[in-house]
């Protein structure tokens, strides 16, 4: 037990440690653009899956003003603790379903792990950091400050799933909007060519997998929806709250408005897709913008201090050489 200690406290080791961690996620990350066409077969399996559960259920049985695919209910340690505990109202989020969805993750066991972690999160925390610090004492801190960090690990714990998703949802976002203005062109082209709009999206999201996975499945879904479901708006709204996306938005709208008045939807694919490319180039030159602002903190701590030592490290050289010399 000594020797376990002395080596999780060793500074040497945990270094050894983060470096063999960081070396894992970035061959963790090579390797994920190798297989991303197997992450498109599962995805679009999973997608096929919910298009056959949705076609199966009648129309009476999906709840009126929503259109979200249903799904089995959850079981599991995870969901009998949730509700012998209460958790779902005792950490009641009116937009954790919402952010879920946006995530990626649907049905009633991703929303039941959410509220699990929630509550086991700042429990773990909290004991990572009373080992740390009341037991292995690896800072000589007072006691109160040793306090005052384990209630910020609970605090930190208690948040960490929420930025979880936040990050999922920011990731997959990115993704989506790099490529849906592209989708939108094929889109555009599907239609023109005398194609009902639910085969459009079909055959779009199966041409655009190789440019975005997220895209693809959302676009499954869509028509899997404008399929089966008691009204096509619900469809076009299930995605803007999906995406969370003012551009994703716009075109459901103006979709939706195509359809109820019997405008050309190819003219409104058209605009659509225009905006939406000059979106994403307005957000490239935000980037942009701001890239010198960002710039100037490491060009202080790494750029300078060389040029400093290129410049005057001669001069200094020959002045050392003159003075030894006197």
């Amino acid at each position: 037990m000594d020797g376990f200690i002395r080596f999780i406290t060793d500074p040497q080791n945990l270094l050894s440690i983060g470096v063999g961690v960081l070396v894992f996620a970035t061959v963790l990350t090579l390797l994920s653009s190798m297989t991303r066409g197997v992450q498109l077969d599962k995805r679009m399996k999973a997608v096929s899956e919910r298009r056959d559960d949705l076609k199966r259920r009648s129309r009476a049985a999906i709840q009126s003003g929503q259109g979200a695919l249903r799904h089995s209910d959850d079981e599991g340690f995870k969901k009998l603790l949730v509700d012998r505990l209460n958790l779902t109202k005792l950490l009641e989020d009116p937009k954790v379903a919402d952010q879920m969805a946006q995530a990626g993750y649907r049905g009633p066991r991703p929303l039941t792990t959410f509220y699990f972690f929630r509550f086991a999160s700042p429990f773990l925390f909290l004991a990572v950091a009373v080992f740390y610090l009341f037991v292995l004492k690896i800072v000589d801190w007072p006691t109160m400050n040793k306090i005052s960090a384990c209630m910020g690990a609970v605090v930190a714990g208690f948040y960490a799933p929420n930025l979880y998703v936040k990050n999922r949802i920011a990731k997959r976002r990115a993704s989506i909007m790099l490529a849906f203005p592209d989708a939108l062109d094929l889109l555009l082209i599907c239609v023109e060519a005398g194609m009902s709009i639910e085969a459009a999206v079909n055959k779009v999201s199966q041409e655009i997998g190789s440019s975005s996975i997220e895209l693809a499945e959302e676009l499954s879904l869509l028509s899997a929806e404008l399929s089966y479901l008691p009204d096509r708006r619900m469809a076009y709204e299930n995605l803007g709250r999906r995406t969370n996306h003012p551009g994703v938005k716009s075109v459901a709208v103006a979709m939706t408005q195509a359809e109820t008045y019997g405008t050309p939807l190819s003219s409104a694919l058209r605009v659509m897709a225009k905006e939406n490319r000059e979106l994403r180039l307005s957000a490239a030159e935000k980037k942009a913008a701001a890239l010198p602002a960002q710039l100037t903190v490491p060009m202080i701590l790494f750029f300078l201090p060389v040029l400093f030592i290129v410049i005057l490290g001669p001069a200094i050289l020959n002045i050392m050489d003159t003075m030894a010399k006197g």
